[in-house]
């Protein structure tokens, strides 16, 4: 398992070890063992998997909150998309700093986002199918969004966002500046 740091340090790619030969190649995807060593000890309990028909199909920027918050490990079994985490930890270095990380199917690399992250994508090829562990179920009286255009984060998107495929929900979702945060930060050191 490569592990690469990003900006925001709590926000992990990770890309497995992949083994081929004349059939194709095997990747071992998930190991909580694996990921344990490299101090990622979230205990996982829903997948999900999107389909997006169009490039330019954005999904986010979301969150659950506590006590139903999640952090997700994201892959993308076919195409290309741009997986964005949004730091929303009140009284975090980073809070409402962005980090954005290009997953593909080709690659097999996987986005680590913790708890207290707004998270989001975009497509970047058509037909694009996401699939990402949480460790949480889906509660809807705990989620919220935010904005994907909003001002104030500053998102490249690298897409004209006039053109993003938004849902309903996503295209009423509040201002950054509106947002109450249910999470603190709370530091390792």
């Amino acid at each position: 398992m490569i592990i690469t740091l990003t900006g925001l340090p709590a926000v992990i790619e990770l890309t497995p070890r992949r083994f081929a030969d004349s059939r194709g190649h095997f990747s071992e995807t998930y190991n909580a063992d694996t990921l344990a060593q490299h101090g990622i000890t979230t205990q996982f309990v829903q997948d999900n998997q999107s389909y997006s028909r169009d490039i330019g199909t954005v999904r986010g920027l979301h969150f659950q909150a506590p006590p139903s918050a999640q952090a997700k490990l994201v892959r993308v079994l076919q195409g290309v998309i741009w997986d964005v985490a949004v730091d929303i930890r009140k009284g975090s270095p980073t809070y409402g700093q962005w980090v954005g990380c290009e997953l593909s199917a080709e690659k097999g690399n996987q986005l680590f986002i913790p708890e207290g992250f707004l998270h989001g994508f975009v497509t970047r090829t058509a037909d694009c199918m996401v699939a990402y562990k949480c460790s949480a179920a889906y509660a809807p009286a705990t989620e919220g969004s935010v904005r994907f255009d909003d001002p104030d984060l500053a998102i490249d998107w690298g897409i004209d966002v006039q053109d993003a495929v938004l849902s309903d929900k996503d295209a009423a979702a509040p201002s950054f500046a509106g947002l109450t945060s249910p999470f603190t930060y709370r530091d390792a050191t």
